[in-house]
């Protein structure tokens, strides 16, 4: 493309955006609108992930020791629970610490345990968290083998109900996602068909003294970018103050909640947002051209 024409298109997008000032706000504010509600609940998505993985990592193992058991056996316990492949993590808990870990969920109903006199009946104990939660039921079998080894729990039924909810939350965001994915484009591709529209007459005319299809479409493609580019910055900034705003306020509410953190999160999404935004304005203009250029 000659330096020339490419300085008549840039300074026709330019003029056209000018002159077509109310459509270009209705399609800038279109595509800013449409990629801030896509943000937000890809912000949502990624944030229910996020929670879904914590839930998941939180699932331990309790194994109990036999009292029987010796300083050596219970070394040598913890030696082949730590050469399993699947074991992440391994805590002991000694029977003093477990006794205080019981009143403390006890709270005013301490007084229960007063019965018990000195007598501690809670065993020594180790809690493991595993590479992967899949293999928490496995593992949990294969810990109970083990010489030396009581029982060996995790919540069975519990455990099982949180990886439904898990998959559920991941099967959901992905469903999501896409529906909105899709309705955005929709929506923008037909505010910039609308654009293409009211130049039409404008289209017929450069066809009709021997403009290539290609000469006609880089104008609204290069315009089509600009809007897409305009509309996903406006949505990103938005985007970026609503994080921060519903961030602190989560913060100083729900603390428990493991958000994820704005940066770089924030910086990844921001060049999503624009990216699309290009994208669909791309898309956009080259499928509302296709049927005016049939002159």
């Amino acid at each position: 493309m000659k330096l020339r024409t490419t300085e008549y298109f840039v300074r026709e997008v330019f003029v056209s955006m000018r002159r077509n000032r109310w459509m270009t706000f209705a399609s800038i504010g279109t595509v800013a609108v449409s990629l801030f509600i896509l943000g937000v609940f890809l912000l949502l998505v990624l944030n229910m992930t996020r929670l879904a993985a914590e839930l998941e990592s939180q699932v331990q193992i309790a194994v109990y020791l036999n009292d029987a058991l010796t300083d050596e056996g219970r070394a040598e316990v913890e030696r082949m629970m730590r050469d399993m492949k699947s074991v992440a993590k391994i805590e002991y808990v000694p029977r003093e610490q477990a006794l205080e870990r019981l009143k403390e969920r006890l709270g005013e109903q301490q007084y229960i345990l007063n019965a018990l006199g000195e007598t501690n009946p809670l065993p020594n104990s180790y809690d493991v968290t595993v590479t992967k939660p899949e293999l928490v039921s496995s593992t949990a079998y294969a810990i109970a083998d083990l010489y030396g080894v009581d029982e060996a729990k995790y919540g069975q039924d519990v455990a099982n109900h949180l990886f439904d909810i898990t998959r559920l939350i991941r099967l959901f965001g992905f469903v999501l996602m896409m529906l909105l994915t899709g309705a955005t484009v929709f929506v923008i591709s037909n505010t910039i068909r609308l654009t293409v529209f009211a130049r039409r007459k404008e289209i017929a005319i450069m066809k009709y003294v021997g403009a290539t299809d290609w000469f006609v479409r880089w104008p609204f493609i290069l315009e089509g970018v600009a809007l897409g580019f305009i509309g996903g910055g406006l949505s990103a900034l938005a985007l970026r103050s609503f994080y921060a705003a519903m961030a602190a306020k989560v913060y100083s509410t729900l603390t428990f909640l493991p958000l994820l953190p704005q940066y770089p999160l924030m910086n990844y999404v921001t060049v999503a947002l624009i990216i699309a935004g290009i994208i669909v304005g791309i898309l956009g203009s080259t499928v509302s051209l296709k049927r005016f250029l049939e002159v």
